[in-house]
């Protein structure tokens, strides 16, 4: 694929993996996500691979599609970002259960990981973190029941770790949105 294609064909192609679902506790289409977390990855890059596997970021645990789906479409490094992106969401548990699990192996192996992968991770708690003051700034602290982890605290603690870890990128203008936005919601 040329230049910008890649990117191109991996929007489409999460606008109808994402097809009639939506952002919770919102009547947004959820594609708008995965499009937000590819523009905003674009100010960190202009590797279209990871503009690409940001678009592609939810698909994994969100869809019916596989990893072997992305890599066959979009290529290894693709699958690869995407992969390191998804978790594992352990369809044997509620997601209530799986929850501090899930987030806990994210933050175990974030650090070890490369600065493309730490981008898409910055991107897309950015983007989510967005979604979320929009509703705090309407509903306050009513915005936790949206989630399958309702303790703000425990939400507190993992975007803390998030934004400890990717401290790296502190000078840039997204980290600094990122934290300013953990500090007006989590004080």
């Amino acid at each position: 694929m040329k230049r910008n294609e890649l990117w191109e064909q991996a929007l489409i192609f999460a606008a109808e993996a994402h097809d009639k679902t939506y952002r919770k506790g919102t009547g947004l289409p959820y594609i708008v996500h995965p499009i937000e977390v590819s523009f905003l990855v674009a100010e960190l890059t202009e590797d279209e691979e990871v503009i690409a596997a940001a678009a592609l970021h939810d698909i994994v645990e969100d869809t019916e599609y596989t990893i072997e789906d992305i890599r066959r479409r979009f290529g290894e490094r693709v699958a690869c970002f995407v992969a390191a992106e998804s978790e594992n969401k352990r369809n044997e548990m509620s997601r209530e259960d799986s929850w501090k699990i899930r987030k806990q192996e994210f933050l175990d192996r974030l650090p070890g990981e490369p600065p493309e992968i730490k981008m898409i991770a910055l991107a897309d708690k950015l983007s989510n973190l967005r979604s979320t003051m929009k509703e705090f700034e309407t509903i306050g602290d009513a915005v936790w029941e949206r989630f399958h982890q309702k303790d703000k605290k425990e939400h507190q603690w993992y975007h803390t770790e998030i934004l400890n870890i990717l401290a790296e990128f502190k000078e840039n203008p997204l980290w600094k949105e990122y934290k300013e936005l953990c500090e007006t919601i989590f004080r």
